[in-house]
């Protein structure tokens, strides 16, 4: 049970072909252009394993077939006749299925799936161009010659452009471990593929194209899976409004908002591309055995104008220029010409040496303000290209950081491009792409600090009053009305402990001057109705009220202009709240949006009445906690604004945070929300309170329980629970985290090589890098991982003393790809055998492989663990033979 359930399909040992007529010369005009183009690409290509070539009409067992076990069965046939073979294949028990057409009408496609899913066969197309593996030298697809045999992995949702990318490559020098083009019909879909690829040992960078997606949650499970095993390089088609209508005509799936996207890929730890190009250069960089830790880029170059060029564009995509400390510079300064100037740009001038390179390219590597460093040289009379590049390669050996190189020219820096190609140094022909390069490592950096945090629906912050929120969300939709009032939009953020401005509503103009006496003046006057959702507009809003006289005439003119701007308006009143006194106040926004793809999606930026032109807005996906709330505020535009600045102090950004947060929980514990304008929010170094919010509702689907309306689940804190050890202590079962991954390595190497061997049959000493990443960071949804662990007290510095945790005891299950069991896994600590520890962690996971609505969970233990086998026995476990291997027993137990 160790290979992944889509072995069968991309790893096949044997293979059967439908293709037509195997007596028909392979080119035959009776074949469908897919048949012939499979055939080609077979006989092209001599693949490793077994492969037979089938027909609907033969008849007979498997063993006048000549086929004993199949795990692959490719399809490429006329429409009518795909059923068929599709029967004929589950009928030899084949485990996969792949059909190459084009074409097929929804109705046809939905037969296949049922067949498919009738004999327990993985599809994948219809509609789609195959795939191809070049280690196994299968190339099961319509899309062209075979790929060259190397390190990326391709997906792509568009067969023509699945095409011309492997066309493009044969020339380009680029390699591939797997190319796969899926259509918009297939049973295997993109986080199925991506979750394979996660796994995959020949596979280094994943790179993808795609269009859109049919489910977030299970794509962002696997992409953060991926992404966090590998780089993961994205480049998604329409962007803009009309390439998104194309999009979903072409590949039938839900599209969504581009900057909903953009976020769901910051989260995922992913980095986005904009031209398919640009997917290629950006894997092979972070392929390289280097991680920046930041961004900034130092640029050495030999001519001022392609060093501009660089400077330009790394301001355009928000790249620091990195400056040499004054001690990196004072060292630096003699090695160089007197014409060389070291301020943002290390120019060495007409005269740049290989020498001088070299001076300037240690001093960067050697240089803690340094993150990365782009090397750029232009062809001069008497310059030396390939000098200067054996200069780079040399130095790219002992740097400890991104090292990236532009010659520009063509024909007088071949030789020097070649040198730095076969070095496997990043070289580009512009100085913006080079940059774009670096950019691209930097935001892989930063998208990996997103990917590591798992945060729970709640904060630390006081409990807020889940319970009257939800009651007041009934109450309004128990009235059939979808939009809260200001006065109800304020009474549910401050059951979350939101700070709001005191608002009461006025029926008329005597009430309005009471309740402005009660409230004291200044006061704002504001117009309630669930059908304006913009006050200003329509003159709905009168500030800095003085007096009870202007209190009532502003009422009066203002339901006067109200009435004639918008008639049909229905009018509940007006309502009364304290002038901010806040003079240095700024304005900022936060929101809630729910996109179509993504669902609920956290907006933050700047407020006000011109909220709309402005367009500031910044997003990301909830849970949040405090480090991504902080990230959300940096890239807005407003953040700059936060600051000091003409003598006022910089705003409470904890406060800001705070507000965050308790949104976070808002989105997280009600289902129900669907918009959520809080604006303005006004800030000051003293605090923030929202002085104004409109807040939009509607059923919750029944689905939307356990927080199944988030792309991304929380953290599932609830599960955390305390047990008492025998013979005294306690220890805690928790649901693992990625930052658990160092815990869990010093585990797995104190285990004892039996029971190493006895958890994963093999000798191996410790977790390799890919498989440890996988063990920590998981999908709460289709899988779990439950550490036991134990606090000890450790002194530290100074004398003082601090809680050390300590793994003792995993048990894990990951849900099978039928969706209703799963399978498990179990390791205790040598020391706690015994103790009842192995007990509490498998009743812990199957009571949580229960609360998911799985049916069954089973798990392979080795026949010669007799320990394991007793425990598995006395928890109610069935116990099996494992027909694929006789030194494996299978206990099975239904929940």
């Amino acid at each position: 049970m160790d290979k992944h359930y889509l072995t069968p399909l991309f790893s096949p040992d044997a293979v059967v072909v439908f293709a037509g007529d195997p007596a028909l010369p392979p080119d035959d005009a009776a074949r469908t252009p897919s048949a012939r183009a499979l055939l080609q690409s077979l006989a092209q290509n001599r693949f490793v394993g077994q492969l037979a070539m089938l027909d609907i009409g033969m008849s007979g067992t498997l063993a006048d077939l000549a086929v004993a076990r199949v795990d692959l069965a490719i399809i490429a046939l006329p429409s009518d006749q795909i059923a068929s073979a599709l029967e004929v294949a589950g009928r030899i028990r084949s485990r996969a299925a792949m059909v190459l057409s084009s074409g097929l009408p929804p109705s046809q496609c939905t037969e296949l799936h049922a067949i498919a899913r009738r004999h327990g066969m993985l599809l994948m197309g219809p509609n789609s161009l195959g795939f191809q593996r070049p280690s196994i030298k299968l190339n099961a697809s319509a899309a062209g010659a075979m790929g060259a045999p190397g390190p990326l992995a391709l997906v792509c949702q568009s067969g023509a452009l699945t095409a011309s990318i492997l066309d493009w490559a044969h020339t380009s020098g680029v390699r591939f471990s797997t190319v796969v083009s899926l259509g918009p019909n297939t049973g295997v879909d993109l986080p199925q593929v991506l979750d394979f690829l996660a796994n995959d040992g020949a596979t280094q960078s994943i790179l993808i194209y795609m269009e859109g997606i049919h489910h977030a949650r299970r794509f962002m499970s696997a992409l953060r899976a991926a992404a966090y095993a590998k780089p993961v390089v994205v480049m998604k088609a329409g962007r803009k409004p009309a390439g998104s209508r194309a999009a979903l005509t072409h590949s039938a799936a839900i599209v969504g908002s581009d900057d909903v996207f953009e976020a769901a890929l910051r989260r995922a730890g992913a980095v986005r591309v904009r031209v398919f190009t640009q997917l290629f250069s950006a894997a092979r960089c972070l392929a390289s055995r280097y991680r920046p830790v930041g961004k900034r880029l130092a640029v050495v170059t030999n001519g001022g104008g392609p060093g501009v060029l660089a400077a330009d564009w790394a301001n355009e995509i928000k790249l620091e220029l990195a400056s040499l400390s004054a001690a990196s510079r004072s060292a630096l300064a003699p090695l160089l010409s007197p014409q060389a100037t070291l301020d943002a740009l290390i120019d060495l001038g007409e005269e740049g040496t290989p020498e001088a390179y070299q001076a300037a390219l240690r001093a960067c590597v050697a240089d803690s303000g340094v993150d990365g460093v782009l090397v750029l040289h232009s062809p001069k009379p008497g310059s030396d290209p390939e000098a200067v590049a054996r200069v780079v390669i040399e130095g790219d050996r002992e740097a400890g950081k991104p090292l990236l190189a532009c010659w520009l020219g063509d024909e007088a820096v071949r030789s020097a491009r070649a040198a730095l190609n076969a070095a496997h140094i990043p070289s580009f022909r512009t100085p913006e792409a080079a940059t774009d390069a670096f950019g691209n490592i930097a935001s892989f950096y930063q998208n990996q600090q997103l990917l590591q945090q798992t945060p729970p629906p709640r904060s630390t912050l006081a409990q807020p009053d889940i319970e009257g929120a939800r009651l007041l969300i009934e109450t309004v939709l128990t009235e059939r009305r979808r939009v809260l009032t200001e006065m109800e939009s304020k009474a549910l953020l401050a059951a979350f402990h939101i700070p709001v401005t005191r608002t009461m509503l006025a029926r008329n103009a005597n009430e309005a001057m009471l309740i402005a006496s009660q409230l004291g003046y200044p006061v704002v006057l504001k117009i309630d109705s669930p059908d304006i959702s913009h006050k200003s507009d329509v003159e709905g809003v009168v500030l800095n009220v003085m007096t009870a006289s202007q209190v009532r005439d502003g009422f009066n003119d203002m339901l006067a202009r109200v009435g004639r701007a918008q008639p049909s308006a229905r009018i509940n009143g007006v309502t009364i709240q304290p002038m901010s006194v806040k003079r240095r106040g700024r304005e900022i926004f936060v929101g809630l949006t729910t996109d179509e793809a993504f669902g609920p999606v956290i907006t933050f930026g700047a407020g006000g009445t011109m909220v709309e032109l402005i367009a500031d807005r910044a997003m990301e996906l909830p849970p949040l906690n405090q480090f991504l709330a902080h990230r959300l505020i940096e890239r807005a535009r407003v953040a700059e604004m936060l600051g000091g600045w003409r003598g006022s102090a910089a705003a409470d950004l904890a406060a800001v945070e705070q507000i965050l947060l308790r949104v976070s929980e808002m989105v997280c514990e009600l289902p129900q929300l669907r918009e959520m304008d809080i604006n303005p929010v006004i800030v000051d170094e003293s605090g923030a309170v929202a002085v104004d919010a409109r807040i939009v509702i509607d059923h919750a689907p029944p689905a939307a329980r356990d927080y199944n309306h988030l792309a991304i689940l929380p953290y599932p804190s609830a599960h955390e629970r305390e047990w008492p050890m025998k013979g005294g202590g306690q220890y805690t079962i928790r649901p693992i985290r990625p930052d658990d991954a160092e815990m869990l390595q010093t585990f797995v190497r104190g285990l004892s090589q039996e029971s190493r061997y006895f958890r994963f049959a093999s000798t191996m000493q410790e977790l390799p890098a890919r498989m440890l990443a996988r063990y920590t960071l998981i999908d709460y949804d289709r899988e779990m991982a439950l550490v036991a662990v134990t606090k000890e007290r450790q002194a530290g510095d100074g004398g003082n003393f601090f809680d050390h945790e300590r793994i003792i005891g995993v048990s894990r299950y990951i849900t099978n790809p039928d969706l209703t069991t799963c399978e498990f896994s179990l390791v205790v600590g040598d020391g706690y055998n015994g103790q009842g520890l192995g007990s509490r962690l498998m009743l812990s996971i199957a009571d949580f492989a229960r609360s998911k609505g799985l049916q069954q969970i089973e798990g392979l233990v080795l026949a010669n663990n007799p320990n394991m086998l007793r425990l598995m026995k006395g928890l109610g476990y069935e116990e099996r033979k494992f027909p694929e291997d006789p030194d494996f027993k299978l206990v099975v137990k239904a929940l």
